[in-house]
């Protein structure tokens, strides 16, 4: 059974940084595609960020591009969120999701951990 664990999430100030991470397990990863997606309150989910297992190429939404950057550690099963100059508007719930990379859909979520940016 495939299992995605964020954790790393927590209360910061505008214009710090937060690591979030996914632990992945339960089967093989290559050929998947990690991504983050977050969701504010009372907003709906957005794409975040996305990293190829296999060859580690890099997608990024474009208001994140420059401050979020994407990463994963094959050794660790592990992907990163690292985010920097955080702002008031990046509070949400972040999620880690995998979807087979020819495919669309992500079918595999995590629970989710809380990032709050205090002004």
């Amino acid at each position: 059974q495939v299992q995605l664990v964020e954790s790393g999430g927590g209360l910061v100030q505008a214009g710090g940084s937060l690591r979030l991470s996914c632990a992945a397990s339960g089967r093989t990863f290559s050929g998947y595609v990690m991504g983050w997606f977050r969701q504010a309150p009372g907003k709906e989910r957005e794409f975040v960020a996305a990293i190829s297992w296999t060859f580690s190429s890099t997608y990024y939404a474009d208001s994140m591009k420059g401050r979020f950057s994407i990463s994963r550690d094959n050794a660790k099963n592990t992907v990163y969120l690292q985010m920097n100059d955080l702002k008031p508007e990046d509070t949400g719930v972040y999620y880690c999701a995998s979807r087979v990379a020819h495919r669309a859909n992500y079918d595999y979520w995590g629970q989710g951990t809380q990032v709050t940016v205090s002004s």
